[in-house]
């Protein structure tokens, strides 16, 4: 069943004893049944037609972790009648591959061919990886190779030349989906999650069908009555980060003071959460690093000289010490105090680190993407790029985001300040992407 993951030689025969884990339960038994991947296993797709064709070549398998490329390859070997062999750069050296190249010989002489997996093809050395040619070249082995790197960074020219490379891609959240209700019909048992929690469940994964695996079967162990909505869901998988010790409530209730009267432009009152501070006897380096944040959170672009006002008054206090040092974070906190406020940018940036975290690892569209190999030229690295300075206006209008993300609205500034200038900019250029897509 589902696609995957195979870190090793499966059980033997006859050994059903004991845990298996869900992700060896559910490996696909044929391609047919293998999740995602349709761009190299379709009927048209590179895999397909070599198979119609009865004509496998050597690979590389270029992809994430846990989207399928040892399968696929054991797979393969299981379609084409080779002898699968699977080796970790990682582990093997020099002795173990001149073993497995005069086994694949014996073996050949016998009239069976040998599918040769190498997992992490690019931690093998240049030498090493030298050392595939003739074998390759002779028919000896048909070398299956998978990385998580660059192949036109990490693998030799030569190694390159004589295989064909294929983009395993991500896991979408459909093919997740699909991969957790093989993993229910398996178990026989449904998730006790909502809805969200079961959408948060596989953003968690990152694309990673291992991954999801691993978290389902971690859900299947609870004992639990009904079903775990998001928070129930991330306060067992997720870590809760450590509270702060309750001797130092003060502390934090005292700077949290001074932040929401600056945040409320009420100078008075920053300046004497400010004293009450120093009295107290706080680091007056603490001061400055939490009064520039001020700066950034909650002035942010609406007076682009505040967070220039923190730094020199930090370094004013750096030179001075204390007391007199002290008198520069006093008039910096009165300038926020008075600055025109908007935490757009803190806002914005919020909200970019969310969409971040929720697409995981979703890459660049490729037409913003550099391509100085060949191989990458071929994979459609820099096609189509628009380059704004040639274009009308000095914009052309292109998606930078990744092309299987809608367009997010991340910076709203504010009509205060530096930022009213700002807005109609962000006007002007959203008016022409408009026009020009």
């Amino acid at each position: 069943m589902a696609d995957l993951f195979d870190t090793g030689a499966a059980a033997p025969e006859g050994q059903g004893q004991g845990h298996r884990p869900l992700a060896d339960r559910l490996r696909p038994k044929s391609l047919g049944e293998v999740i995602g991947q349709e761009q190299v296993l379709g009927p048209e797709a590179p895999l397909g037609v070599m198979l119609a064709a009865g004509s496998l070549g050597s690979l590389i398998f270029w992809g994430p972790p846990g989207v399928g490329k040892t399968t696929i390859a054991r797979l393969l070997a299981d379609e084409t009648d080779l002898h699968f062999v699977q080796i970790s750069a990682i582990f093997s050296g020099v002795a173990e591959l001149k073993k497995v190249f005069q086994e694949a010989r014996h073996r050949r002489q016998n009239g069976q061919g040998t599918l040769l997996f190498v997992d992490e093809i690019h931690r093998f050395n240049k030498a090493q990886q030298d050392g595939f040619l003739p074998y390759m070249e002779d028919g000896t082995i048909l070398l299956v190779g998978a990385t998580t790197e660059n192949p036109s960074f990490e693998l030799n020219a030569a190694l390159l030349s004589r295989s064909q490379v294929l983009v395993l891609t991500r896991l979408t959240l459909s093919d997740l989906e699909r991969l957790a209700q093989r993993a229910e019909r398996e178990m026989d048992r449904a998730l006790p999650l909502d809805g969200p929690a079961r959408e948060a469940l596989l953003e968690m994964a990152d694309g990673d069908g291992r991954a999801l695996l691993n978290l389902i079967e971690q859900i299947a162990a609870w004992k639990v009555e009904g079903k775990l909505g998001t928070e129930g869901l991330a306060s067992r998988l997720m870590r809760r980060a450590a509270k702060y010790d309750k001797s130092g409530d003060e502390h934090f209730n005292l700077i949290s003071a001074l932040h929401k009267s600056v945040r409320g432009s009420d100078p008075d009152a920053a300046l004497y959460w400010l004293a009450r501070m120093l009295t107290g006897g706080e680091d007056p380096r603490y001061l400055a690093r939490r009064i520039t944040r001020m700066a950034v959170e909650d002035i942010g672009l609406a007076d682009t000289h505040a967070h220039r006002v923190c730094l020199d008054a930090w370094e004013t206090y750096e030179r001075l010490g204390s007391p007199e040092g002290e008198l520069a974070l006093g008039q910096a906190v009165t300038y926020l105090a008075l600055a025109p406020k908007s935490n757009a940018g803190y806002a914005a940036f919020k909200a970019a680190m969310r969409e971040a975290k929720k697409t995981g690892s979703e890459p660049p569209p490729k037409h913003i993407l550099n391509a100085p190999t060949k191989l990458m030229k071929e994979q459609g690295y820099g096609a189509g790029y628009a380059y704004d300075h040639d274009a009308e206006d000095g914009f052309s209008g292109q998606n930078y985001f990744p092309e299987t993300m809608k367009r997010p609205v991340l910076y709203q500034p504010v009509e205060r300040g530096f930022e009213r200038e700002l807005k109609k900019r962000l006007d002007y250029f959203s008016k022409l992407r408009m026009k020009r897509n």
